[in-house]
């Protein structure tokens, strides 16, 4: 073992006295993917993996070392990355592999300086919504597994899987172009173009965890079930690219990117806005506007001269003294209507209207949910 291992005398008496068998399927997936990337094992196109020939077989190492080399990084540096690292592993399930690796290396250098490796108390919390149940965690982690594989051999392919949708908990499928990854409102997300839920040909935001199949079914460039704009992106060389997905978050505040752009104006109290919404980082287009510059703001960014009309008579009525905010947001975009949802009742949304009325409405429900009958 010492031969083919590299371990020493003293690994291998350790790793003896343990159970060897002791372990789960999602350790023995990383240990299968580990001997992959070292050049033991081969991973087939239908993700299996097999031996590699004999000949083929890696040179074994010469010897160990105990030292810490990951980017030279001392023994308290390692472990503060380990302590990052692990918070955010569920993020990069092969992150587990650093992680294994990096408690190995404080452990035996702690042992050779007669350190102890690890404070006994965690000093440092991070807290993130992440919350699946062990089985659903470990699909997704197996759809963001595939997905990985195949950008590893561009350009990529085609995928289809069928997918819950929550608004009616019926089932669709669609034929997708998978694009990046995301993780975004307390879950993992695909952004994809292809056929969307509804039929069209469009982006679309699919949270992982919704996808009702147990492996996303890759297809091949010349099968007909993938739609012809996508073949045709395929053959000219235009398929879309995640830079495409990052510059349309950045365009406007909203994680559904695809949808279309409005001039969002808030009106804050002076000192809510001091304490909560000052020197904080929303969006890059969120920014604070003086009073005497919303007329022009709205003249310039709002077509309908009615909605104009309507919004310059708001503004009349509103103070001066108040602080007031603009942003570009994705029209009906959960995650931005959350944050106004949040800000109530100091927060009064201005424009657009659309919101505006949505935001009255729910107050309204909200009085009439507290009010005696």
């Amino acid at each position: 073992m010492i031969q083919l291992t590299g371990m020493s005398e003293e690994e291998l008496q350790k790793g003896l006295q343990q159970r060897p068998f002791a372990t789960v399927h999602r350790s023995l997936r990383d240990d299968l993917k580990q001997l992959v990337r070292l050049g033991w094992l081969q991973m087939t196109e239908m993700q299996k993996y097999r031996s590699v020939l004999v000949q083929n077989l890696p040179t074994p190492p010469t010897q160990t070392t105990t030292e810490l080399s990951l980017f030279s990084l001392d023994l308290a540096q390692t472990w503060e990355l380990l302590q990052i690292l692990e918070s955010i592993s569920f993020v990069q399930p092969n992150l587990s592999l650093i992680i294994g690796k990096l408690w190995e290396q404080i452990a035996s250098s702690s042992a050779s300086r007669g350190l102890y490796a690890k404070d006994p108390h965690q000093r440092i919390f991070l807290h993130l919504d992440y919350i699946l149940s062990p089985q659903m965690q470990d699909r997704v982690d197996n759809y963001q597994e595939q997905l990985e594989q195949l950008w590893r051999k561009p350009p990529g392919s085609v995928v289809q899987f069928e997918y819950w949708i929550a608004a009616t908990e019926n089932k669709v499928k669609v034929t997708v172009y998978p694009v990046c990854l995301h993780y975004r409102r307390r879950a993992k997300y695909l952004s994809a173009y292809g056929t969307d839920p509804n039929g069209n040909i469009a982006w679309h935001n699919y949270r992982l965890d919704r996808i009702a199949c147990d492996r996303l079914q890759v297809l091949t460039w010349d099968d007909p079930l993938i739609p012809t704009v996508l073949k045709q992106m395929w053959q000219t060389g235009n398929l879309p690219i995640p830079s495409y997905v990052d510059a349309e978050l950045k365009a406007a505040w909203g994680f559904n990117f695809y949808l279309k752009k409005e001039l969002l104006v808030l009106r804050f109290p002076t000192d809510f806005a001091k304490w909560y919404v000052e020197n904080t980082t929303r969006h890059p287009t969120f920014c604070e506007v003086s009073y005497d510059q919303l007329p022009k703001l709205i003249a310039h960014n709002i077509f309908n001269k009615q909605e104009q009309q309507q919004l310059l008579e708001i503004i009349s009525q509103r103070s001066r003294e108040d602080a007031y905010y603009q942003a570009w947001i994705r029209d009906g975009d959960i995650n931005v209507l959350m944050r106004l949802r949040e800000w109530r009742p100091k927060g009064e949304v201005i424009a657009p209207l659309s919101i505006r009325q949505q935001m009255i409405a729910e107050a309204a429900q909200e009085l009439a949910n507290y009010s005696e009958k």
